[in-house]
């Protein structure tokens, strides 16, 4: 991507260096890459999973490390900030042209644990935003370890991340977030599957739309970058991750979408740049 002389969100909240102590079940972030990181990759509940595996939730305990960012982790930290600016300046402008008020949600960098809205998280778990206190959580980490563990690397694949996280947000700012949540509280765990897999998706498909209108605005976008975020859809799909994992997948387990889902959603926001096209709720589910 192209991304010299961009700006860099106001809106990020370093907290590196500054971990939250907590005491975990025995399974840290080797253990829980398969079960929390990489499939719950752009999740939107770590809390649930990090529970089943024995991670323990509740008020942390900050403290000041002496560790020392490497000169690659603070160019990832100035990458994120400028990709979460972009997505403040993509989105405020489409809710404004919908009658709508953009309220850009942080982006808190850690190591390790970090103390949320609704509790505190673990790094193994992946990037993931918080509807609570409207926050996306990363730590830059994350991206080593999605390089190493499913061959996912690059700039654009790294902000597919971030930008698929904001795309949560998105959902929230417009209610869809809350709406599905309600219904899955309602639901059998199979149906609540599949209104994640729609939420996912839809996550998947503002990634996209964002993507498309931040290079139609900044000429962001380079050769090869579309491709980039396409493997890594494809790398990230439940049926992929199971059968790495386990050798087979079970569909109705799925919750965040299968590769070729998870591909064609977030091609889908790339070639249009419309949100209005991403409506992944009204299709039969057996044709997302």
């Amino acid at each position: 991507m192209q991304l010299d002389g961009r700006r860099q969100s106001t809106n990020v909240d370093d907290r590196r260096g500054r971990s939250t102590a907590r005491t975990a079940g025995g399974i840290g972030l080797g253990g829980l890459l398969i079960i929390g990181a990489i499939s719950l990759l752009l999740g939107v509940n770590p809390f649930a999973a990090m529970q089943t595996a024995g991670e323990v939730l509740g008020n942390g305990t900050e403290y000041v490390s002496d560790r020392q960012a490497t000169p690659e982790e603070e160019e990832l930290a100035v990458f994120a900030s400028r990709i979460l600016a972009g997505t403040e300046d993509v989105w405020t402008r489409i809710f404004s042209e919908n009658g709508l008020t953009y309220e850009a949600p942080r982006l808190v960098l850690y190591n390790d644990y970090v103390q949320t809205g609704s509790g505190t998280a673990s790094a193994s778990t992946g990037p993931f935003y918080n509807s609570a206190d409207q926050t996306v959580y990363i730590d830059l980490s994350f991206f080593t370890s999605m390089k190493k563990q499913i061959g996912a690397d690059g700039d654009f694949a790294y902000a597919y991340v971030i930008a698929h996280e904001v795309g949560h947000h998105v959902q929230y700012l417009l209610g869809t977030l809350q709406k599905a949540h309600n219904r899955m509280n309602r639901m059998s765990e199979k149906e609540s599957n599949r209104m994640s897999v729609r939420l996912e998706l839809q996550a998947d498909f503002y990634a996209g739309v964002w993507a498309c209108n931040d290079d139609r605005m900044f000429h962001s976008l380079e050769d090869g970058d579309i491709e980039e975020g396409l493997a890594v859809a494809s790398r990230i799909g439940d049926d992929y991750l199971q059968k790495k994992a386990y050798g087979y997948s079970v569909p109705d387990s799925f919750n965040h979408g299968t590769s070729a889902q998870r591909s064609r959603w977030l091609k889908k926001g790339l070639s249009s740049g419309d949100p209005a096209l991403g409506d992944t709720f009204s299709i039969p589910y057996e044709q997302l």
